[in-house]
């Protein structure tokens, strides 16, 4: 038999569990095809749990997901729950605790998607965003003075250091490479403003580039980088840029892909163990009603299986994903797909 990858499906809120279960059955038929076995592991983090224990995570929590070589994750947030709990103590405490210092965004415009950008197609919009995951202004470096009074400070610092700047800068390099496309990396930024901050990545970014001859390099400031992924997407094939910037870019580039129904990403720790998720929120009012569409998830295994060195198995999954959404489904949106949530796994599967 092959090998065995130890996985911890975290399904979480909302309609978090009905996509990982999808996305679950899809592995599952890329192991059976390919060869390799997978060992998964429940862990029923998010919203129920709090409003059960008023406990966020578990004090072992770290510790057992490091026993796994990936974590796959359905949907975090409840809305029972005020906003920001789930997030700052799920999302973003994992984030920390297990180094996932690069956040992968792929862009992908699959054919017979929608995209709000005219005269665009799928050979157009077909891009990936490297976002530093674990420093800048979500480092929460700040605090407040004389809160709720007319004399309130409050004070965000954007942390950048150039261990954590040079090693996403790196990965994107390499990603680059690995992608083998236009063989570029953007740097994204503020330069004429961020004077401190981006003088570290843009000088970090062209020292690293001398390591990769073969990769070209380009600079936009973010509000540059915005108005281009609209206006001519296929510039683009890598773009790095800080934790803030990225976190604006990729739900724009989600939209210009079709919306959230189809995004996936990772929060990567190529030493240690990495996360992989839908973008799109726990929708919680769909929850139950088998309408959700699940290919976001599906394609977040297929990033999964990727990182883990199972690239057959994720280019079937891929190649599987083009194939339902243009032959099959005759919307990405929820209840108007043509298929319920499990027949669309179902088809996925089938195609792998």
């Amino acid at each position: 038999m092959g090998k065995t990858y130890k996985i911890a499906v975290m399904g979480g809120d909302g309609t978090g569990p009905e996509v990982a279960a999808e996305g679950v059955k899809v592995l599952k038929a890329a192991a059976d095809k390919f060869n390799f076995n997978l060992e998964l592991t429940d862990f029923d983090y998010g919203g129920d749990r709090y409003m059960r224990t008023g406990e966020v995570l578990p004090d072992n929590a770290v510790e057992e997901l490091t026993k796994h070589d990936a974590i796959f994750l359905g949907a975090i947030g409840h809305p029972d729950v005020k906003p920001g709990i789930l997030e700052k103590g799920i999302l973003l405490s994992l984030r920390f605790a297990l180094d996932q210092y690069i956040n992968l965004r792929p862009v992908i415009l699959y054919p017979n998607v929608d995209t709000p950008i005219k005269d665009k197609g799928p050979e157009d919009i077909d891009f990936v965003v490297v976002r530093e995951n674990t420093e800048g202004l979500y480092a929460g470096a700040g605090g407040v003075l004389k809160k709720g009074t007319p004399d309130e400070v409050a004070i965000q610092e954007s942390i950048n250091t150039r261990k954590g700047v040079e090693r996403c800068i790196r990965f994107a390099f390499e990603y680059a490479r690995k992608r083998n496309k236009r063989k570029q990396v953007t740097l994204c930024g503020k330069t004429n403003v961020l004077t401190f901050a981006f003088d570290l990545w843009e000088r970090a970014f062209y020292e690293v580039a001398k390591e990769y001859p073969d990769i070209k390099t380009d600079y936009a400031h973010v509000d540059a980088t915005c108005m281009w992924m609209v206006k001519n997407p296929e510039w683009f094939d890598v773009i790095v840029t800080d934790n803030m910037f990225g976190d604006i870019i990729t739900d724009l580039g989600a939209m210009i892909q079709g919306g959230m129904g189809i995004a996936a990403g990772g929060n990567i720790n190529p030493e240690g163990v990495s996360m992989f998720e839908p973008i799109g929120g726990s929708a919680p009012k769909y929850t139950g009603k088998n309408i959700i569409n699940p290919l976001a998830a599906i394609g977040a295994a297929q990033m999964m299986l990727d990182h883990l060195g199972e690239s057959e198995a994720a280019l079937a999954i891929e190649n599987a994903i083009r194939w339902v959404v243009a032959e099959k489904l005759d919307s990405l949106s929820a209840g108007k797909m043509g298929y319920g949530t499990r027949e669309v796994g179902d088809l996925v599967a089938g195609a792998v």
